[in-house]
């Protein structure tokens, strides 16, 4: 579960406080009076659970930064953060997409990352330990991956399916809720203790597995984003990229950056359906079975 990323915890956050204003105005006591309501319960569920999921994905680029202390490269002061933005430059405008803001990270590990609301309003950050360790066709591989994550609109697309699960498990987490308080304290209105309990313990288990849909989708994406990278910055670069980074430490980007990252993906048994990244071993077989 370690690589649960920043925008599942800012989605979980940002769910919390709508479910506290829904209580504290009272739609939550409401829907539960009107359980056999499934019309109405499944539209407050979408407003809530799109709304979530939104808000999250605007507050992704902030996040980010504060989370990961990226110094941003406004003036390049060096020769190498002059060549980062001309690489990420050129990189998306074969994407077709706007100049993203670049910065880096300190961090002794090989990493990079990519987020933000829309394609043309994107940052792409690296490590230190990137720039140190991988040559620079390699990190231009990297940087195209990263690029490849901003054309293909990833951070949108997961936006999307997290609204969708959210919703649901709003949506069944009342239902089970109201069905408990009714059978345990026979409460008509179906807004007793027991429903209150319930909700907040099904949405927690239903949320988990939830975010094992919303990783699938993941590990997927970052097979199109290496393709990308290996588009933009040639196959034999982004197989050297990965490469370089299997060979390298275990240690992913922090908890609530992993799913940015281009570096993860080592879960073992049920571990594995929390991973955000496939394998390095597999995403190297998949560039070197494609199609030159």
């Amino acid at each position: 579960m370690k690589r649960i990323f920043l925008f599942l915890i800012t989605n979980l956050a940002v769910m919390l406080v709508l479910g506290t204003v829904a209580q504290l105005l009272g739609l939550d006591r409401y829907m539960g009076a009107r359980g056999g309501d499934l019309g109405g319960l499944l539209a407050f569920a979408a407003l809530f659970g799109f709304g979530g999921a939104i808000i999250s994905l605007l507050l992704s680029k902030w996040m980010a930064k504060r989370s990961m202390g990226v110094e941003l490269i406004t003036q390049p002061s060096n020769p190498t953060e002059q060549w980062l933005l001309d690489t990420v430059r050129a990189h998306a405008l074969k994407a077709g997409i706007g100049m993203p803001e670049v910065g880096i990270f300190e961090s002794p590990q090989p990493n990079a990352f990519a987020t933000g609301a829309s394609r043309d309003h994107s940052l792409v950050a690296v490590s230190t330990g990137l720039l140190q360790s991988m040559r620079s066709n390699e990190v231009d591989a990297v940087l195209g991956h990263e690029i490849a994550h901003v054309a293909n609109g990833d951070m949108v697309t997961l936006t999307l399916i997290q609204g969708v699960v959210n919703t649901f498990v709003i949506f069944f987490s009342r239902i089970i809720g109201n069905l408990i308080d009714k059978a345990i304290f026979r409460s008509e209105k179906g807004n007793g203790p027991a429903y209150f309990i319930t909700v907040m313990l099904t949405e927690m288990v239903l949320g988990i597995l939830a975010n094992c849909i919303v990783m699938w989708f993941s590990r997927q994406r970052e097979f199109r984003a290496d393709a990308g990278g290996a588009l933009y910055a040639g196959r034999n670069n982004m197989i050297a990229a990965l490469e370089r980074l299997k060979a390298g430490t275990d240690e992913p980007l922090p908890d609530n950056m992993a799913a940015f990252g281009i570096k993860g993906g080592r879960g073992n048994g049920i571990g594995r359906f929390f991973t955000s990244h496939p394998p390095l071993d597999e995403r190297i077989a998949a560039l070197r079975a494609a199609n030159p």
